[in-house]
């Protein structure tokens, strides 16, 4: 059985953390479990970041800027076509999470995926077909800024399998969207 993101079509839950936490992973599982679209935000880079990033050189905010925009333009774009999306994106910093939601028009869900460096390594050690190295995570997490509280999110640890990850996100979004729906 398939649960609805929301009663209200048009929400946009971003699976947000650094390189290793699981966002393609918990994100494509949640728009499963939810019956929407996920897109992974790695896939809207252009060719000269994917460059970057595969040569071992962190993004800069010059490069990080024009990825983001497009990304908060998908999601506009499905919103306003009042589908319901996950999206993978890093949003690893608060202005990065204001320029998601100044580009996509409307507030945002995000959802941390946390975890301790350790597993992160192993994680991004044991990809095959991952264009950024394991020697970019401690760029990643020097950046990383958690959610605020003016935020709406949730940070949930990945050490646990993603079924319960998932579980425990479904039921912080039920709550959210019974208490708020927008």
């Amino acid at each position: 059985m398939t649960e609805h993101l929301t009663s209200e079509p048009g929400h946009a839950v971003v699976v947000m953390g650094v390189a290793g936490c699981g966002k393609s992973t918990i994100g494509s599982l949640l728009a499963a479990r939810w019956g929407v679209r996920f897109i992974d935000a790695d896939d809207l880079h252009p060719p000269s970041n994917v460059a970057k990033m595969t040569a071992g050189i962190p993004l800069d905010d010059v490069d990080r800027l024009p990825w983001l925009r497009r990304v908060g333009t998908v999601l506009a774009e499905e919103t306003v076509l009042e589908r319901d999306v996950v999206v993978a994106c890093s949003a690893l910093r608060r202005t990065y999470r204001d320029e998601l939601r100044r580009s996509a028009g409307h507030e945002l869900a995000f959802v941390h995926l946390d975890a301790d460096r350790d597993l992160l390594i192993d994680r991004i050690a044991g990809r095959s077909d991952y264009f950024l190295p394991p020697a970019l995570l401690d760029s990643q997490l020097a950046v990383l800024e958690p959610l605020d509280t003016d935020e709406t999110g949730v940070t949930i640890d990945v050490a646990e399998p993603p079924d319960l990850v998932v579980e425990r996100t479904a039921t912080w979004r039920r709550a959210r969207s019974t208490a708020s729906p927008r």
